[in-house]
């Protein structure tokens, strides 16, 4: 058997390997209940998986120059750290610009994608360049057999709007949270879930998360939630932050 491999979703083609829900009422790829605290849902929305429409075109702004009622123009203040050419000390001229020094800073953050790809996609992806990739998929013998959902609790309001219901939570440092767990139909019960929350805790943790947090819904059918049961997280060294009846809190301390 290949050695298992963890693929990060950033990009199209990473976004294709996401595997089915168990439950085809429902669907990874378009799931956006926990990003959107009010009308998030997790169900299958087949129009979502087309590429996301390009912003209308936005009309030129007019010139300030073109407007008789515009202020006019401050004037350009020089760098009043540059030394100036031929000065006492025997400079021979100034130090030169920003994108000159050798001691700038020279690299850009990635812009996330946002036009020409799938919605759930753009919000998989709006921690590029800050904080990573908010999806990873297990791959063995090149098959998807599992799927994690996570990133910072501000990337998710509806985990930030549960959180707030249990004030004996610890409010520093704010954790990390993994939203969504799953494993294919034909692959459950061979520790492929487990086996992917302890990569992504692996990951959390060198990305500076002291914690990570996770929110099961005791309240539906295992196949209609998106993030697992008590005995699950206990079985991945979570403990049980918050003992309630429908919405237990699962926290896991990192190193």
């Amino acid at each position: 058997m290949e050695e298992p491999r963890f693929l990060d979703v950033r990009d199209v083609a990473t976004f294709g390997r996401i595997p089915p829900c168990a439950d085809p009422r429902f669907d990874h790829r378009t799931c956006d209940y926990w990003e959107d605290a009010d009308r998030g849902s997790k169900a299958a929305r087949p129009s979502w998986l087309s590429a996301a429409p390009a912003a209308p075109p936005t009309r030129p702004r007019p010139a300030l120059a073109d407007n008789p009622f515009a202020p006019a123009p401050k004037p350009v203040v020089e760098d009043p750290f540059a030394a100036l050419a031929g000065d006492d000390h025997g400079d021979d001229g100034p130090l030169g610009t920003f994108a000159e020094n050798p001691f700038a800073p020279t690299s850009t953050r990635e812009r996330p994608l946002r036009v020409g790809v799938p919605r759930k996609l753009a919000l998989l992806d709006r921690g590029r360049g800050v904080f990573g990739s908010y999806a990873k998929v297990l791959l063995v013998d090149d098959e998807a057999v599992a799927y994690a959902q996570f990133g910072p609790l501000s990337a998710y309001p509806r985990a930030i709007r549960l959180r707030e219901l249990y004030a004996q939570l610890p409010d520093s440092p704010l954790p990390a949270v993994i939203t969504c767990i799953s494993t294919t139909t034909e692959a459950r019960r061979r520790g492929h879930a487990r086996r992917l929350v302890e990569h992504v805790c692996d990951d959390l943790a060198e990305r500076g998360f002291a914690a990570v947090e996770a929110y099961p819904d005791l309240t539906r059918e295992e196949d209609e939630t998106s993030a697992g049961r008590p005995i699950f997280w206990h079985a991945c060294g979570f403990a049980t932050a918050v003992d309630d009846e429908r919405f237990p809190v699962m926290r896991r301390e990192l190193a």
